[in-house]
């Protein structure tokens, strides 16, 4: 199954110049969805991980249901005043400017692995935020992985060490 097939380019969206890849088409259709959760699983079972964690919101989309197939914990990583209890904390840079993304402080036991998983890599920094606040709760991040990666935009060398695979590889 080509999954390139079920994403549909959104040309100026959100602004002008950039070329939007819409996941919404893909994860409409049962069976590309599927197919998409059991390939990602696949990848991800190799490394023996205790958890996945996953950006809101579209990474719980992938996120949520690889950590099912593979009997594993999911922790949410969330915006600022979105989690109840006692969270950790980081900041990072964006495009457009900072952002900061927060987990439960007792979330990740030390020494757990843990697998990132988003629906998409551009320039990389909220996956590489997702794993600096993972090696700050201790855990060890042993993979990252996504639907799509956007070629020549950086994201591919800025996550090189924590083994990024993503299922499409397409032109921004």
């Amino acid at each position: 199954m080509n999954l390139a097939n079920y994403i549909t380019v959104i040309e100026d969206y959100p602004k002008a110049g950039v070329s939007f890849k819409d996941i919404t088409t893909l994860i409409n259709d049962k069976e590309a969805y599927s197919y998409a959760i059991e390939k990602l699983a696949q990848l991800a079972k190799e490394y023996n991980a205790d958890y996945i964690c996953s950006p809101e919101a579209r990474g719980f989309i992938f996120g949520c249901p690889v950590a099912s197939k593979l009997n594993i914990g999911f922790v949410p990583i969330r915006k600022k005043n979105k989690l109840p209890r006692e969270t950790i904390s980081i900041q990072y840079s964006l495009e457009y400017g900072i952002d900061e993304l927060h987990m439960h402080k007792d979330a990740i036991k030390k020494g757990s692995r843990v697998i990132l998983i988003d629906d998409l890599v551009a320039i990389g920094g909220t996956l590489k935020a997702c794993a600096e606040l993972v090696e700050k709760a201790g855990g060890e991040v042993v993979c990252c992985l996504s639907l799509i990666t956007l070629k020549g935009l950086g994201g591919e060398e800025k996550l090189a060490k924590y083994h990024l695979k993503s299922l499409l590889y397409l032109e921004d």
